[in-house]
């Protein structure tokens, strides 16, 4: 056993008397290793604290394949759904000997291209992004294709941009949410959206208008806002109760909105769900957090993160054509709580 140092992959070859190819393999489940020898290694491995140098071995085999890690950018941490779906992509990647490299964009243009630049430099071998808010222009974006990095986008898709990405039916969520507003007794539903040059908020906004009028509703434009954040929600509720005919529905783009709703409903003396019906859209750890507890679409980010690095990692790999671009769909779900009728 190595006593100075970290124990190496040279060391532990050493130690079993097999090559470093064969340890290398085996440490990343390589079915060319027999189950047994596999075990062998690995508990070996494990018995000695071993710790993959990541680096050292990109810069070794970065020649004759790519560097196992992955980009990934982040619009936010402090929003429950990409926490999941970061969990999802990090746990789908690593089952497959992949590690990642995350970046926070903070919600910003300039800031996600220095990233996306930042990672075609460190020659990750491929990108998961979900683009920021005020993104317009997306040669970043096109610029890492080009260079033959694979890209795939999650929640926030690129439409200028011809490349595989996952989304959740946000259509059918906000069209099946209101409609669960209407069922229960609702009539004036006010709908709460994030900037409307996000295919997400373009769809979610579909849903709501097509529950409405395939329910002979009218759509009221003086009840629909861009708002997507709880402080947004708190400074433009007031404005909405206090018109001649208020809202008896919320339909708001996420959980953080729907409860800045629901402490201003509260707030302003009205009951939920007696006066007030409120639904949200993520169904986080706040959603049952909040008194009373958030109906709300469930978007299911683990299984999105699950599936966004598995095209990933198919492509990188050869497994899926580069230029092929997948599309995948993962299915909402409607979680009904207290402040639903």
């Amino acid at each position: 056993m190595k006593e100075n140092g970290p124990l190496t992959m040279k060391d532990i070859a050493r130690e079993l008397g097999i090559s470093v190819a064969t340890v290398s393999r085996a440490l990343n489940d390589s079915p060319r290793i027999s189950p047994e020898r596999r075990q062998q290694i690995q508990q070996y491995a494990r018995e000695h604290n071993f710790t993959p140098n990541v680096l050292a071995e990109s810069l070794r085999h970065s020649r004759v394949q790519p560097q196992k890690v992955i980009g990934v950018i982040v619009p936010e941490f402090t929003h429950y759904y990409f926490s999941s779906i970061l969990t999802g992509i990090e746990e789908a990647a690593s089952a497959r000997g992949y590690y990642l490299m995350v970046a926070l964009s903070d919600e910003r243009y300039e800031r996600e291209a220095r990233i996306c630049e930042q990672f075609h430099r460190q020659k990750v071998c491929g990108v998961i992004v979900s683009q920021a808010k005020d993104t317009k222009d997306y040669s970043h974006f096109q610029k890492l294709i080009d260079s033959g990095i694979p890209l795939v986008f999650y929640d926030r898709i690129c439409t200028g941009v011809n490349a595989s990405r996952v989304t959740v039916d946000d259509y059918m969520g906000a069209f099946n949410a209101v409609t669960h507003l209407i069922e229960t007794g609702c009539r004036r539903i006010a709908f709460y959206g994030s900037p409307m040059q996000l295919e997400i908020s373009k769809n979610r906004y579909n849903g709501y208008k097509d529950a409405l009028l395939q329910h002979g509703m009218q759509i009221d434009e003086t009840i629909i806002s861009v708002c997507d954040n709880r402080a947004d929600a708190e400074l433009i509720t007031p404005r909405l109760l206090a018109l001649d005919t208020p809202p008896d529905g919320f339909f708001a783009v996420n959980d953080d909105t729907a409860i800045g709703i629901l402490y201003t409903v509260k707030h302003a003396g009205l009951r939920v769900p007696d006066d007030v019906s409120i639904c949200g859209f993520t169904n986080g750890q706040r959603a049952v957090a909040c008194d009373p507890m958030l109906t709300t679409v469930e978007q299911r980010g683990h299984r999105v993160g699950e599936e966004a690095a598995d095209i990933l990692i198919d492509k990188v790999e050869g497994l899926s054509p580069l230029d092929k671009v997948e599309k995948r769909v993962v299915r909402t779900r409607l979680v009904i709580r207290g402040t639903t009728r």
